[in-house]
């Protein structure tokens, strides 16, 4: 297969965790790779260059091609550098893998603005300032492949990460959207919903649960969704532990009413509303 021989890529939060073997797979199977991290703590504070140059040279030692990148996606300015690293050094740019993160976790009753404003900062907005500066240039091409690092924590929910889950389930909807655009120009739009030890979950998940999810794991299906073969768009993959599986938000056939219903009328019905069986994916009526 072609996959992604020839391919220029961006992925930040490429200094480590996940974002280091997605920038080690993909530079293995021939893309040439920028390798994009702040080199911050998990909390976002601090910057250092030691990260991404560590992986670029890992690439390059092995016999690929490689440049780092430290530019902050959090902001407009981060997120145009990143993609101007890739045209200045390997003349285009063909995938987007948007897996840079950051964790402030509290539960609700105690969230501040600057912890909620910061993670959805490098998440969610990070998404969109690479995604948007990297547009331009996919289309024009008629060619890009566009992947969002979504989570189990926005897919469902999870104890003191409201701000981490709102920006996970948000790059959900970014993709939804993008992969409507991006059809016309052979652009996909996907999303991976990783399950692995990092220093992000290194607290969260048990030991015994760490010790059997290798961020490796979730690394070929992020090169398989950046491949030339793989036109698959808006999609949700789990990918965690040896185990790979779409996601997708489906829609009750539910009830219908030819009149507005009373309230009485609704909760009479309210199991046949929320019964599942029968259900087929969701989609906007709008379109």
């Amino acid at each position: 297969m072609a996959g992604v021989e020839g391919r220029v890529a961006v992925v930040t939060g490429a200094g480590g965790g996940l974002g280091r073997q997605h920038a080690l797979l993909l530079a293995e199977r021939g893309a040439k790779v920028v390798v994009n991290d702040l080199g911050g703590a998990r909390d976002g504070t601090g910057a250092s260059s030691a990260a991404a140059d560590k992986v670029a040279k890992e690439i390059t030692d092995a016999g690929g091609e490689a440049t780092a990148s430290y530019d902050n996606v959090a902001t407009h300015g981060g997120g145009a550098a990143i993609v101007r690293a890739a045209i200045d050094v390997f003349g285009k740019i063909d995938i987007v893998v948007n897996n840079a993160g950051i964790l402030r976790d509290v539960t609700f009753a105690k969230m501040t603005d600057e912890q909620w404003d910061a993670v959805l900062k490098v998440h969610l907005y990070g998404t969109y300032s690479v995604t948007s500066a990297a547009w331009p240039h996919l289309r024009e091409q008629a060619y890009g492949r566009v992947i969002v690092t979504t989570s189990t924590s926005g897919l469902y929910g999870n104890f003191g990460q409201s701000n981490y889950g709102t920006a996970k389930l948000g790059v959900v909807g970014l993709i939804n959207t993008l992969a409507l655009e991006g059809s016309r120009y052979n652009i996909t739009a996907n999303a991976i919903a990783p399950v692995a030890a990092t220093r992000m979950t290194e607290d969260v998940l048990p030991p015994e649960t760490l010790a059997a999810l290798d961020p490796a794991f979730a690394s070929p299906a992020v090169v398989y969704l950046a491949s030339e073969e793989c036109t698959a768009t808006a999609e949700v993959i789990l990918a965690g532990g040896g185990r790979y599986a779409r996601v997708r938000l489906m829609q009750a056939k539910g009830a219908h009413f030819d009149e507005v219903p009373t309230v009485e009328d609704l909760a009479a019905r309210w199991s046949q509303i929320m019964d599942l069986e029968g259900a087929e994916p969701g989609h906007n009526p709008v379109r």
